[in-house]
C-alpha cells in the first residue's frame, strides 16, 4: 500500500532501525553517571551530538535534544523572548507557521506579550520587505518556518536571517520540514527539528541556539541538556535520530532522489488538473520541497475523499475542514485564500516507485467523480475559451490573504436567490450555490445562508475558480449570509 504522507512522518530510515536496535544495548544507563555504562551511553550521546550538529551545520554545544519537535519550538521561543524581554515583548511570525508556533504565540499574548502575524500571498509565501516593514525596536523575536508542512511552499529564510541580523533581532527558524534536504541557510539564530520527518524514530527533537544569542531557558531547569530540555535523555532514540540524518548528509545520491521526487510531484501538479475537472493546485510551483503537493477539488468531502484513497490503497493526509474535529480550516489555507474542501495532501517518501504515482493519477479521477455523484454535485458549466484559459484565483497582494471579504452594508435582504445551507457542512453550502447559480440572469445574485466556517474560505474561492463575483458577507441570525453575483 503506497504511503504518500511522509510530511506527517517519514517511514523509520534502515539506518535508524539498525542503529536504535545496536543501542538499546549500549545506552540504557544514565549519562550523567561516572561509572562504565553510564560513561558508554555518554559516548553515544556525545556522538550523536556531533553528528546531528555537523548535518545542521552548527555547533555540538550549540545544539540540544528534546523530547518532540513541539517541545523544541515551544522552548526556542519562549527562551529567546525571556533572554530579550530587555529589548522588548513583540513576536512576529507568520501566518502559516505550525500551530506549535501559534500556541506558543497564544500563550504569550495571554501572559501580557504582543504578537504580529505576517499575511502571506497566495502561495503561501512570506515577502522579505513584509518582515523588515514589520520589524520594530521592541521586536524581541521572529519565527518562520523554512517550509510549509501543508503546501510545501519554502519561505525566504536566507533573505529573512539578513534582515533580522541587520535589525539585531533573533530569528527562529523551523526546520522540521525541509532538513531532510539540506542545511537551512542564512545568519539564523535558532532552529528546530523533529527526527520523524527526517525518518529517525518519533520522540525526539532538535533544538539550536547560536552562540551569542540571548536566551533564558523557561520552567523548572536540571542539569541536562545545558538547562534547556529537561529530563532523562532517551539514548536509542537520539542516536538512531542523528545516525539517519548522518546518513542522509553522507549519501551521495539524496540530491538525485530529491530531483526525482521532484519530477514525479511535478507530474501530479500537472496532471491531477487535467484528469479531475474542478481542481485547484496550491502552493509556490517554483520555490517548494520537492516531495510535496497539495491540491483541492471543488463540491468534495474531503474525509470520505481520503477514506476513499485509504481504499483504494492509498494513504495521503488533508487540511480540509471536512477531517478535523474542529470542523473549521486549516490556518494555512485560510491565509492563503484557497479553496480548502477536497484538500489533499501528497507527500512522497524516499524510494517512492514511479509506478504508485502513476496508479495515483489513475485512481484518483473515478474516487472523486464517485464522491461528487452521491452528493449531487451538478455537471460542471462549460466557460468561454478566455475565461478557461485565465489563471485560477487572482493573484493576491501582499496583505491579509484569507477572504475575509468584503463586508455587505445591512439593510434590506438582498434581491435574488437565497440558498439556505444552515446546519449543513462543507461542501454542501458550495454545492447548492453551484446548482443555482445558473437561474438567476447575468448580474443577478445569489445569497448564501450558512453557519459553516469554511464556508467563509469555501464560497470566495468558488467564485475565483468559477469566474463569478464574490460581493461579500453579511451578518444573518444565524451564520452569514454570503453574496455571489453572477458574471457568466
Amino acid at each position: 500500500m503506497p504511503y504518500f504522507d511522509a510530511a506527517s512522518a517519514a517511514p523509520l530510515h534502515p539506518v535508524a532501525r539498525e542503529a536504535l536496535l545496536a543501542s538499546l544495548d549500549e545506552g540504557w544507563a544514565d549519562p550523567a553517571r561516572l561509572y562504565r555504562e553510564g560513561r558508554r551511553g555518554r559516548l553515544l550521546l556525545d556522538a550523536a551530538r556531533e553528528a546531528a550538529a555537523e548535518a545542521v551545520g552548527c555547533r555540538p554545544d550549540e545544539l540540544v535534544f528534546t523530547p518532540s519537535g513541539t517541545q523544541a519550538v515551544h522552548s526556542g521561543v519562549f527562551g529567546a523572548l525571556a533572554g530579550r524581554r530587555r529589548v522588548g515583548r513583540r513576536l512576529l511570525y507568520s501566518a502559516v507557521e505550525h500551530s506549535a508556533v501559534l500556541h506558543a504565540a497564544e500563550v504569550h499574548t495571554a501572559a501580557g506579550g504582543t504578537c504580529t502575524e505576517l499575511s502571506v500571498d497566495r502561495t503561501g509565501r512570506v515577502a522579505a520587505q513584509d518582515v523588515a516593514g514589520a520589524l520594530t525596536e521592541d521586536t524581541a523575536l521572529v519565527a518562520l518556518q523554512s517550509a510549509n508542512h501543508e503546501v510545501g511552499t519554502e519561505q525566504p529564510v536566507d533573505e529573512v536571517a539578513a534582515l533580522c541580523q541587520e535589525a539585531g533581532v533573533p530569528l527562529l527558524v523551523d526546520a522540521a520540514q525541509s532538513l531532510t534536504w539540506g542545511r537551512v541557510p542564512g545568519a539564523w539564530s535558532l532552529l528546530t527539528a523533529s527526527a520523524h520527518k527526517w525518518g529517525g524514530p518519533p520522540g525526539v527533537g532538535l533544538l539550536v541556539v547560536r552562540k551569542g544569542t540571548r536566551f533564558a531557558p523557561q520552567g523548572p531547569v536540571d542539569e541536562r541538556e545545558s538547562g534547556r530540555s529537561a529530563g532523562f535523555e532517551n539514548i536509542p532514540a537520539i542516536v538512531a535520530a542523528a545516525a539517519s540524518l548522518r546518513a542522509l548528509r553522507a549519501d551521495a545520491g539524496t540530491d538525485a532522489e530529491a530531483a526525482r521526487l521532484r519530477q514525479l510531484v511535478d507530474r501530479i501538479r500537472v496532471r491531477v488538473p487535467e484528469l479531475v475537472p474542478e481542481v485547484e493546485v496550491v502552493g509556490d510551483p517554483v520555490h517548494r520541497l520537492p516531495h510535496l503537493v497539495t491540491f483541492s477539488c471543488l463540491y468534495v468531502d474531503g474525509e470520505t475523499l481520503l477514506h476513499e484513497l485509504d481504499r483504494a490503497g492509498f494513504s495521503v493526509s488533508s487540511g480540509s475542514s471536512c477531517t478535523s474535529s474542529t470542523l473549521t480550516p486549516s490556518h494555512v489555507l485560510r491565509a492563503m485564500g484557497v479553496l480548502s474542501e477536497g484538500n489533499v495532501r501528497v507527500s512522497l517518501p524516499y524510494g517512492t516507485a514511479e509506478a504508485d504515482v502513476e496508479r495515483f493519477l489513475e485512481v484518483l479521477p473515478g474516487v472523486v467523480r464517485s464522491v461528487r455523484e452521491r452528493l449531487g454535485v451538478p455537471a460542471a458549466p462549460e466557460r468561454p475559451a478566455e475565461a478557461a484559459a485565465a489563471p485560477k484565483g487572482p493573484a493576491a497582494p501582499h496583505g491579509p490573504a484569507a477572504p475575509e471579504g468584503p463586508v455587505v452594508p445591512e439593510g434590506p435582504e438582498p434581491e435574488g436567490l437565497v440558498v439556505d445551507a444552515l446546519g449543513r457542512r462543507c461542501p454542501i453550502p458550495v454545492i447548492e450555490l453551484a446548482k443555482v447559480i445558473g437561474e438567476v440572469p447575468v448580474g443577478g445574485t445569489v445569497t448564501v445562508l450558512s453557519d459553516d466556517e469554511a464556508a467563509r474560505q469555501d464560497i470566495p474561492a468558488w467564485c475565483a475558480m468559477r469566474d463569478q463575483e464574490y460581493v461579500g458577507e453579511r451578518a444573518a441570525e444565524r451564520g452569514a449570509a454570503y453574496v455571489v453575483r453572477r458574471r457568466v
